[in-house]
């Protein structure tokens, strides 16, 4: 899975992932921060990059896109 490293922080299931937030909108332009931040416990804030089904594709490039999506939108700010 590569959805679920947030999920005892937040105490829920895995939440969704950024690849599959933008995939659902159209592209990663079309999402806002709150759509892929959750505020977990002691205020940690969580984001699932996401990837490709296993052997399809580069995990790597849901990481760099969920990063650059994340700089553009003030998240460590």
């Amino acid at each position: 899975p590569k959805a679920d490293s947030t999920r005892l922080i937040l105490h829920a299931k895995a939440q969704d992932t950024v690849l599959h937030l933008a995939a659902e909108a159209g592209s990663v332009e079309d999402l806002e921060l709150e759509d892929v931040l959750k505020i977990g416990y002691r205020d940690i804030r969580c984001v699932e990059s996401g990837g490709p089904e296993p052997g399809v594709g580069c995990a790597g490039r849901g990481v760099i896109t969920s990063i650059n999506f994340l700089e553009e939108n003030g998240a460590y700010d």
